[in-house]
């Protein structure tokens, strides 16, 4: 196998390259080191595999977290932080009704927190705008009995946004009128 430029970063096909030689025991055993080695890789594993009752609840305690955090204990936001989770999600798992829904939660979890604390930060209403709009997509591809509940959430959350200034209700006046008549 040729080696790589010095200062060169590795790909996904220097993995696969050496990935190829390992036989099913070591595949295991390397799946297994993965697994222990980060609570992400398990929650993962248990997503793709089914093997929780409640798919969403760890990516939902996730966003909660990062976008509702507890001001008493000095926690911070982390718009970052909370997409990775719905991204983790996707890759996890792909199902479009579960992203709906974890991408609903992200607008109910970060509306309720601004709400709740007063909470200004132009980023922070930015990324919930624009997520609002991502879940208004997402919506759209369900079905009506699966996507008109989560619309009525979005609404809710519409609603609560026209506290905040910045434009943030507006905006999301204008997203869901533009999704109702689409």
């Amino acid at each position: 196998m040729p080696r790589r430029q010095a200062g060169s970063q590795p790909t996904w096909t220097d993995v696969k390259a050496q990935l190829s030689s390992f036989d099913r025991l070591g595949l295991l055993g390397l799946l297994q080191d993965l697994y222990i080695a980060h609570k992400d890789n398990q929650t993962f594993l248990h997503a793709r595999f089914g093997l929780v009752q409640d798919v969403l609840k760890p990516y939902k305690d996730t966003l909660d977290r990062w976008l509702w955090p507890d001001v008493l204990r000095n926690q911070d936001t982390s718009v970052i932080k909370a997409k990775q989770a719905i991204s983790s999600f996707k890759k996890a798992v792909g199902d479009l009704a579960g992203l709906a829904e974890l991408m609903v939660f992200y607008c109910e979890c970060a509306a309720g927190f601004c709400n709740d604390v007063g909470y200004q930060d132009e980023a922070y209403f930015n990324a919930l705008v624009r997520n609002f709009e991502q879940a208004l997509k997402a919506i759209a591809q369900l079905s009506a009995k699966d996507g008109n509940p989560l619309i009525a959430r979005l609404d809710r959350v519409r609603a609560i946004s026209h506290n905040f200034g910045y434009g943030v209700g507006d905006d999301m006046d204008s997203l869901l009128a533009r999704h109702r008549r689409a």
